[in-house]
């Protein structure tokens, strides 16, 4: 039968399908009760005032006498005792990886200037041996006198071999 033919016939009954079994009743009723109990606490007052010496006092219980009393909603304290503990650790982790994050940049960017340094050079000391292969008659060195000394066929091969090896040791390509 379905629940209008038995509203209509003057039964008013729920169908069982439909009815809320007693222990769902009651766990709501205490998960209700626990939630209440939990927020007692944020409800309670803060109060301040100034003594006699003029300090500012915080209390949660108001002075005895004749004071001038300000309540203040103060906020509920916290659900995790631990919470400033961990924020802080948090905090001191965020920083580290931040510290962390600042030195692999300068190591980055110190790698790319000397990249850039090592290219330089490669460029400078191949420009020197095809100049040294390219016109063996302005060929010179300067002794510890300062003075020009030509370099004959076999010093600037010797030369010329120097600089090649230090391009196949310092240059990628």
């Amino acid at each position: 039968m379905s629940v209008r033919a038995s509203l209509s016939s003057g039964i008013r009954s729920w169908p069982p399908s439909a009815r809320v079994p007693l222990r769902a009743i009651m766990r709501v009723a205490a998960i209700a009760a626990v939630v209440a109990f939990a927020a007692a606490p944020a409800l309670a007052a803060t109060y301040k005032w100034t003594d006699a010496n003029g300090r500012v006092v915080y209390s949660d219980q108001p002075p005895t006498g004749d004071f001038k009393v300000e309540a203040i909603n103060a906020p509920p304290p916290p659900a995790n005792p631990n919470a400033a503990k961990e924020l802080a650790a948090k905090q001191a982790e965020i920083q580290q990886r931040k510290m962390l994050r600042a030195d692999e940049d300068a190591k980055a960017a110190k790698s790319l200037a000397e990249s850039g340094q090592k290219r330089e050079q490669c460029g400078k000391v191949r420009g020197q041996i095809t100049m040294m292969q390219t016109d063996p008659n302005l060929l010179y060195r300067s002794n510890e006198k300062g003075e020009k000394v030509y370099m004959d066929d076999t010093a600037r091969r010797r030369e010329v071999q120097k600089l090649e090896a230090w391009v196949r040791e310092n240059c990628a390509s």
